[in-house]
């Protein structure tokens, strides 16, 4: 059988109130039993010190034990306190009281008698005080008692002004309850299952709304995420607090958010590339029906027209190509050991020529002047590198020139190009490098690109734990900075 949520918490909330109450009972049940064994040990000692003043009563009276041992009756007055002697008329047996007064065996000294010794032996009951003390004289010879039972006695000394006079010898054993304590601790027993019943008949009444209110928040987690499984992104958990339920439902909605802009970016992705394919293939198509109509000749200026169309077309298709591996992260890219220097110096020998035919200058600053090794992959560095000299080489203006200068700060390598004009209008300098915008929206292709490169530049340079960032250069272009940590991505 499946529980719910809401089951499992409010059994789990039932059960910890179980485990309490369950142990503060034991608890409770463990120290009332403590505390009535001392209290019933307290008044036994207290009654020991009442037979030992009676003893010594008896003895200061007859100025001996004699008429202790000629008389049973003064022992079991000296017991228990009853009958006494000297105020009551002594009956010949006695007709009141425990049946230990009126049982006597063949020597009446032997304390306890012989039916009780058996019981006490085969610790059948807790036995009576009475039955378990036992008196020795001043010499140590006894009175009552039994010599076999003076081994694991306990003795308390009888005294007269400081004069031992004799001995009052204690049998071990467990104190006997009376009857009214008896019945209070069985009347507490009861009371305290009742209370702990009450207790968890409360526990659970107060368990399941406090169950029902902790498991709401995942429900509308729940809800929320079916919405957003069917396609909703607008979904969003209505989180308030800060507890852990609070900030879970942050995340939720975090996610959805970031769904959503996926979700939109990918729409609007969809149409921008559809747009950029149907112009091409629209134009390719119209040069092929010109042809076939016969509007146009098919001679060699058709086919270098036609040919130019779909250079442009297989232009834009690698482009596409190379943002969606460097998109993929990792999986693209092979990170070692490389100098940035001496890949950023062979980019520039490259277009060197290019940008002497264009009527540019190319200056390349090297401010490390030593090799500086990175983990980075050498292939996408050289792609980024030549993704940026290609732009300033194809949109400054003739007379111009690009500065690059690479240099160190605080733990990171800094590369800056800048280039002449023209420069780019400041609303578009944080949209540079969005897929597929350019500054001119109406640019010709022919002149202008696809707008992606500076896209894929953007990737590469995320994926290798950097940034790049495009603001107004001081010669009046675009100066585009990148910066890459020292200690790179590992492979």
């Amino acid at each position: 059988m499946r529980l719910s949520i809401h089951s499992k918490v409010f059994l789990t909330l039932l059960l910890a109130c179980m485990v309490v109450l369950a142990g503060s009972h034991a608890f409770v049940q463990w120290s009332f039993q403590r505390g009535l064994v001392e209290f019933a040990d307290a008044r036994e000692q207290e009654r020991i010190a009442r037979v030992i003043e009676r003893l010594v009563d008896i003895h200061q009276r007859e100025s001996s034990w004699r008429a202790l041992i000629e008389d049973r009756r003064l022992w079991f007055y000296a017991l228990n306190g009853r009958h006494d002697p000297w105020r009551e008329p002594r009956p010949e047996r006695p007709e009141r009281g425990p049946s230990w007064m009126r049982e006597a065996g063949s020597d009446p000294r032997a304390w306890p008698p012989q039916r009780w010794l058996d019981r006490l032996r085969q610790h059948e009951r807790p036995a009576p005080l009475e039955l378990r003390l036992m008196l020795l004289d001043a010499q140590g010879d006894i009175l009552y008692g039994r010599s076999e039972l003076l081994v694991d006695s306990r003795r308390y000394p009888v005294e007269v002004d400081g004069r031992r006079i004799g001995e009052l010898a204690l049998l071990p054993g467990s104190p006997v309850p009376e009857s009214a304590e008896l019945r209070f601790r069985s009347t507490l027993g009861d009371r305290l299952w009742i209370i702990a019943l009450a207790m968890l008949l409360l526990a659970a009444a107060l368990a399941y709304p406090l169950s029902s209110r902790l498991v709401r928040p995942v429900r509308d987690f729940q809800d929320v995420a079916r919405r957003l499984a069917a396609g909703d992104f607008s979904a969003r958990v209505p989180a308030h607090g800060g507890d852990e339920l609070a900030r879970l439902g942050q995340d939720i909605n975090a996610l959805a958010a970031a769904l959503e802009r996926n979700e939109q970016a990918r729409r609007r992705w969809a149409a921008d590339i559809s747009h950029e394919l149907r112009t091409p293939i629209a134009l390719l198509r119209a040069e092929l029906e010109a042809l076939q109509d016969g509007v146009r000749p098919f001679d060699r200026a058709a086919l270098d027209a036609l040919h130019g169309d779909i250079l442009r077309l297989g232009r834009l298709v690698d482009d596409l190509y190379e943002l969606t591996t460097t998109d993929m992260g990792a999986l693209g890219y092979r990170f070692a050991a490389c100098d940035v220097s001496e890949i950023l110096g062979a980019d520039v020998d490259a277009f060197e020529r290019a940008f002497q035919e264009a009527g540019l200058t190319l200056e390349f600053d090297d401010a490390l002047h030593e090799p500086m090794l990175i983990q980075a992959d050498a292939q996408r560095l050289s792609q980024l590198f030549r993704n940026l000299l290609g732009n300033s080489r194809k949109y400054t203006d003739p007379g111009g020139g690009l500065y690059i200068r690479l240099w160190r700060e605080a733990g990171r390598l800094v590369i800056d190009f800048q280039d002449s004009a023209p420069g780019v209008p400041a609303e578009d300098l944080s949209r540079l490098f969005e897929r597929l915008y350019r500054v001119e929206g109406s640019r010709s292709r022919n002149t202008g690109g696809a707008g992606l490169g500076l896209a894929i530049a953007r990737n590469v340079v995320e994926a290798h734990g950097g940034t790049i960032a495009a603001e107004a250069a001081p010669q009046g272009g675009l100066w585009i900075r990148v910066t890459l940590p020292v200690s790179g991505k590992s492979a």
